[in-house]
């Protein structure tokens, strides 16, 4: 037993309600602290990984209000309040994963306070009108005031960390932008080994991700539409419906599939179509792990994972011609991308590189911390 499964600690994330990127980095703390209970605005237990399953669960008030686990977005003035009732003075670690206001969870003086935050809350900060491109004037009008009372809210809250971790260069520069706090780079871990490389891939190229709007899937469906290639689209979210609507039949929507499945679409792929600005990405790193190059939009973590010529394409546009032309030169190039090196780029944002640098990282902290309560 570690001297992190000894220490009484919390772990506190924006919500559990699937498996994807930041649950993920949930999962590998929990690894790293043992069971520590977790608290979190809204859950959904039965899209708990068994490792999170382990742990002890408390969610807000917001739980129980009409339509939140679909809907949670509509009580988004409501989250400050959440996160300030749980009571979190009997713990002396407490780590809060966020990329909203969960952050803002109030602890003792000598309660050590870590934030992984992946990024300062996007809807509030830098992707506003990314989120609100299909808003109506009246539906934007009132996000934009909400928004504004959160970004206060947000800055206010990023006082009570006392240290910052963050997945990438771009997450730690958005911190120093938004909070004028200092962060250390862990990047985010993927489980690489689950993936399997094929020596013949199949003449499709693939989307995985939440169908929301800074996700830009509305461009890779455009695109593809035009282009009558063929495109697999994994996930769901909000704008599925509106997706369909100017989708062509060569363009077609998987829904959430079983891990095991995903690996192999990944395998079988052409290339990763990821078209949106992340802060991070795991998607990609995903890809790689199976062999398959990415093309990407040059921007935010993309640039951290992706190594140009060698493992992917970029495009530095959100355009279709942009896009397209990105698409033309990967399949121009399709035989230099060497699958031995797509994997091995990948393997540098393994789980077990994330648990060693982020369990030294909190062993150092909480050692500071306590040297200034002692």
């Amino acid at each position: 037993m570690t001297l992190l499964h000894q220490t009484k600690a919390a772990l506190a994330h924006h919500w559990f309600l699937n498996m994807t990127g930041g649950e993920k980095v949930c999962e590998a703390i929990c690894e790293i602290l043992g069971r520590p209970d977790l608290y979190s605005i809204l859950a959904d237990p039965e899209s708990l990984s068994r490792t999170l399953g382990k742990s002890a669960l408390k969610t807000s008030f917001i739980q129980r209000l009409p339509g939140a686990q679909k809907h949670y977005r509509y009580y988004a003035a409501l989250f400050p309040f959440a996160v300030e009732s749980f009571d979190l003075s009997s713990y002396d670690l407490v780590i809060s994963s966020d990329s909203s206001v969960v952050k803002g969870i109030k602890t003792q003086p000598e309660t050590c306070h870590i934030c992984f935050c992946h990024s300062p809350m996007r809807y509030a900060w830098n992707a506003f009108h990314d989120y609100t491109r299909q808003f109506g004037p009246f539906k934007k009008s009132l996000a934009s005031i909400v928004m504004s009372y959160l970004a206060v809210y947000d800055h206010a809250a990023s006082a009570r960390v006392d240290y910052f971790a963050a997945p990438s260069e771009t997450s730690r520069k958005r911190i120093k932008k938004y909070y004028r706090r200092d962060a250390v780079v862990i990047n985010p871990p993927c489980d690489v080994n689950r993936f399997k490389p094929v020596d013949q891939f199949d003449d499709y190229y693939l989307f995985v991700g939440r169908l929301v709007g800074y996700k830009m899937a509305d461009l890779a469906v455009k695109v593809f539409t035009s282009n009558k290639k063929r495109l697999l689209i994994v996930g769901d979210g909000p704008e599925m419906q509106n997706l369909k609507a100017i989708a062509s039949k060569n363009v077609e929507f998987l829904g959430c599939v079983p891990d095991d499945e995903l690996a192999k679409i990944y395998s079988n792929c052409k290339a990763l179509i990821f078209p949106g600005e992340e802060d991070f990405g795991i998607v990609p790193v995903e890809a790689q792990a199976a062999g398959r190059p990415v093309i990407a939009y040059g921007k935010g973590g993309a640039l951290e994972t992706v190594i140009p010529n060698e493992t992917g394409v970029f495009f530095y546009e959100r355009s279709v011609r942009s896009l397209s032309m990105a698409i033309e030169e990967l399949e121009n190039r399709i035989d230099e991308f060497e699958t031995n090196k797509i994997v091995s780029n990948a393997a540098r944002f393994s789980k077990q590189n994330f648990i060693t640098k982020f369990e030294n990282f909190t062993l150092q902290c909480l050692e500071e911390h306590r040297s200034n309560f002692s």
